[in-house]
């Protein structure tokens, strides 16, 4: 398997960070090849305005290994923020060649202020998207069309991915590792960055990242944070309908259309989103994570766990401890 080719867009007056941190979560990230011997699961290239090299807002130097005229083919991505973007000559350079090449990208992310590189192509009108606090106002005034969410880590809507500031670009490098190539490898990637694989606050991220993402900023925003940190509580369509002063009937109406979800399911998918962490991470015993995330039995946490993943819990544990051992094994004295 090749490895999986990211592109980094670089100009005078990048965010360091917005590159480094990414760059550093894709170049971590390694798979098992045919031998069984670990092999990179990305390329990064880093690529120009132009063949010199360009500066960062806090003077860190980059070297592109290509431009925007020779750039290789990319399967995704990443447009980093800074006040260089925010150029207009800047922006209009960078938003003609995102023109010209997005329908040959399978994905394209923005990190902090890179959206005002996107914005401009036209490419996310009517799209929901996030970005750095303090740009939020501004970015909803200059582009109109966007549907700004001031409160998201990091939203996708179809093949464009959007996050906010700064650290937030590695939480989405690690959601892009984990659907590309699975939770264990996303958690190898975190633990090597010793980072969280996924944090909490903001736009709550859940198993099979962004696939259940909020999107709604209204109550049901802080209700999903909620339900995140409490999920060996009561949480059926009664007991949220209460807590968000709703009546059930209109609650599940109002829910499903914010999430896309009804509510069981949704809840359903925290559970089992938090069981699969906890799996991977700790040695509890299956009776205590079942209860750990709210379900009322270990043989009724086995069933819903087998039927939406098709293996028992003790199975996917004993098959994620295995990759994760392997490979840090190899990184032992």
């Amino acid at each position: 398997m090749r490895p999986r080719r990211v592109g980094f867009l670089g100009f005078d007056g990048v965010m360091a960070l917005d590159v480094i941190g990414p760059v550093d979560a894709f170049t971590s990230a390694s798979i098992d090849g045919k031998d069984g011997t670990p092999q990179a699961a990305y390329e990064v290239t880093i690529i120009g305005l132009s063949k010199r090299s360009f500066a960062s807002e806090s003077g860190v130097l980059f070297q592109p290994h290509a431009t925007v005229r020779n750039a290789p083919a990319l399967d995704t991505l990443i447009i980093p923020g800074g006040s260089g973007l925010r150029n207009p000559s800047t922006q209009a350079v960078v938003a003609e060649w995102l023109t010209s090449v997005v329908d040959k990208i399978r994905r394209v992310a923005t990190v902090c202020t890179g959206i005002y590189g996107l914005a401009p192509t036209g490419l996310l009108d009517g799209r929901r998207v996030t970005t750095h606090w303090r740009f939020v106002q501004d970015v909803a005034k200059r582009f109109p069309r966007l549907k700004v969410d001031a409160n998201a880590l990091f939203v996708k809507d179809d093949r464009f991915y959007t996050c906010a500031g700064v650290t937030a670009g590695i939480d989405l490098s690690l959601a892009l590792i984990e659907e590309d190539h699975g939770p264990s490898v996303a958690l190898a990637v975190a633990r090597e960055l010793v980072v969280y694989l996924k944090r909490a606050g903001g736009q709550e991220q859940y198993s099979e990242p962004l696939k259940f993402q909020t999107r709604s900023v209204d109550r049901f925003a802080d209700l999903a944070a909620w339900m995140r940190g409490h999920l060996d509580q009561d949480l059926s369509v009664e007991a949220l309908a209460e807590k968000a002063c709703l009546g059930p009937r209109h609650f599940s109406r109002r829910f499903k259309d914010s999430f896309g979800a009804s509510p069981a399911l949704f809840v359903e998918n925290l559970r089992l989103g938090e069981a699969r962490r906890r799996l991977g991470v700790a040695d509890q015993a299956i009776e205590s994570v079942a209860k750990s995330v709210g379900f009322k039995s270990a043989d009724a946490f086995r069933r819903v766990f087998e039927r939406r993943f098709g293996v028992n819990p003790s199975t996917y544990r004993k098959r994620f401890h295995v990759r994760l051992g392997r490979r840090n094994s190899e990184n032992l004295p």
